[in-house]
């Protein structure tokens, strides 16, 4: 399943892009002592900016497709702390943001996605970086993350999406799009629930207990159709769409490395006190 097999012209319409978009440039910022910058080109002339921030050659690595409103300067504090978790964190724009050329439509970021994740993995193998790979994606990014996972399972080791949306309709509602008025219908949509019914590896579910733009339950609606054995959901209680990561605190990266030591194999430490209660059992 690729997103060659959907129609994305009725998402293409301006009425919706002016929502699902906000793009907003970046100049001349300077990666963190830990991270490379690095430019994946889409077509001719135009350039997607991604910004990688390295742990090991060993470590397992995050592809990572932020939000609408977001660039990739804005996780220069946060791709270290993955660093420090042991976690390889490949953030990227999309067309229009950051150092990012061209335009955004929905055709072209899922279009782009698909070249992004060739291009990621290429450089991973020319790096020497062998790591599993597991693809993430927050808010709007979670399209693209479910996208890749459902093309590409057997290139992938495992999916995290945060604040993702199951169905298109209400979430263009919710941003006030007529989509009546504009003949959209949720066939038109991105068909989230539809594709991470094709993806069986381990999967990992963050949402926000008082999401205002896309209800908790929509989170529930990815998990139930998600074909993996292993999957895991998460509600961060207080949060609201963008402050997931905020009210979960350090839980947060908790959460994601034990996720993450699963698909590596890894077992997990426990403290001296832990190991004692253990043994009472």
């Amino acid at each position: 399943m690729t997103s060659h097999q959907f129609d994305y012209a009725k998402l293409d319409q301006p009425g919706v892009l002016q929502v699902l978009f906000h793009p907003r440039q970046e100049y001349d910022s300077e990666p963190p002592p830990s991270a490379v910058d690095y430019d994946v080109v889409v077509e001719e002339g135009v350039r997607i900016g991604a910004r990688f921030h390295m742990a090991g050659t060993g470590d397992l690595n995050i592809l990572f497709f932020h939000g609408n409103g977001e660039i990739v300067a804005d996780y220069d504090s946060i791709g270290p702390m993955y660093n420090e978790h042991g976690l390889s964190f490949l953030i990227v724009d999309y067309r229009g943001y950051g150092r990012s050329g061209g335009v955004p439509t929905v055709t072209s970021m899922m279009r782009d996605a698909h070249i992004v994740f060739k291009e990621v993995r290429n450089w991973l193998q020319a790096e020497n970086r062998t790591g599993p790979l597991v693809i993430m994606g927050r808010s709007l990014g979670s399209a693209c993350a479910i996208e890749l996972a459902a093309s590409n399972e057997g290139d992938i080791s495992g999916l995290i999406v945060e604040s993702g949306f199951a169905h298109t309709l209400p979430l263009l509602n919710c941003l006030g799009v007529d989509t009546q008025t504009l003949g959209i219908t949720e066939a038109d949509g991105f068909k989230n629930n539809e594709k991470i019914a094709h993806f069986a590896k381990p999967t990992l579910i963050m949402h926000a207990q008082h999401d205002q733009f896309v209800p908790v339950m929509s989170a529930e609606i990815l998990q139930v159709h998600c074909a993996a054995r292993s999957k895991e959901f998460h509600m961060i209680p207080g949060a609201d769409h963008n402050t997931v990561m905020i009210r979960a605190g350090k839980f947060y990266f908790e959460i994601i490395k034990r996720f993450t030591n699963k698909i590596e194999g890894k077992r997990e430490k426990h403290s001296f006190r832990d190991k004692r209660n253990m043994a009472k059992r």
